[in-house]
């Protein structure tokens, strides 16, 4: 994996071996980048990546000139993944790592706002069977939200798009077995983004 745009752009991601961790395609990345570009202003955002893994889709937007992320990450696989990956980028100063689950990490994540962009990656299963929405409403429950901010959950195309908390379902987009769906703080209106080539709405 390489990160695919901003400051590390080409630069590689490492990913632990095995299939507990499904990182986020740089095809994938790349177009949500795209969609966000017209939707939320990275330059100096705080960032929140729920369920990191190896940290790709955080440190896609510190590259892309995001100020600050937190990632939440509880396997031990993962946690070493993301610490090699911010070491290799230099970006130790700009990142804050909490090892623990996302039904968990309300209090920690509490503090570090108000973030500005939200990313959560669970396990397709975990989307299917409402544990990562009711662990993912927990967290927004107490987290700070800039003005205009945007949540991005990723799920199973057989998934429909939960319902979150204190934010609005504003569109999503599938890349093959993966579907990208935005919202948005309740009360910001972003605009709609066409889809690229190779998008379904």
């Amino acid at each position: 994996m390489r990160i695919t745009g901003g400051l590390y752009r080409s630069r590689t991601v490492e990913a632990p071996a095995g299939s507990e961790t499904r990182p986020t395609s740089d095809r994938v990345r790349e177009a949500l980048f795209s969609i966000l570009h017209g939707m939320v202003d990275l330059p100096g955002a705080r960032v929140l990546d729920l369920y990191a893994g190896t940290g790709a889709l955080a440190l896609e937007a510190l590259s892309r000139g995001a100020e600050h992320a937190t990632m939440v990450e509880p396997a031990r696989a993962a946690l070493t993944a993301i610490r090699s990956n911010v070491r290799a980028l230099g970006v130790d100063e700009r990142v804050r790592v909490i090892a623990t689950t996302v039904e968990r990490a309300g209090a920690a994540v509490g503090t570090g706002g108000p973030y500005r962009l939200v990313f959560a990656d669970p396990p397709y299963a975990q989307v299917a069977s409402g544990d990562a929405p009711r662990a993912m409403a927990t967290v927004l429950g107490v987290l700070s939200l800039a003005p205009g901010a945007i949540v991005v959950l990723e799920h199973g195309k057989a998934a429909k798009p939960p319902p979150l908390p204190g934010v609005t379902l504003v569109q999503s987009r599938r890349y093959g077995d993966t579907v990208v769906s935005l919202y948005a703080r309740d009360g910001s209106t972003p605009g709609p983004v066409p889809p690229a080539p190779g998008e379904t709405c």
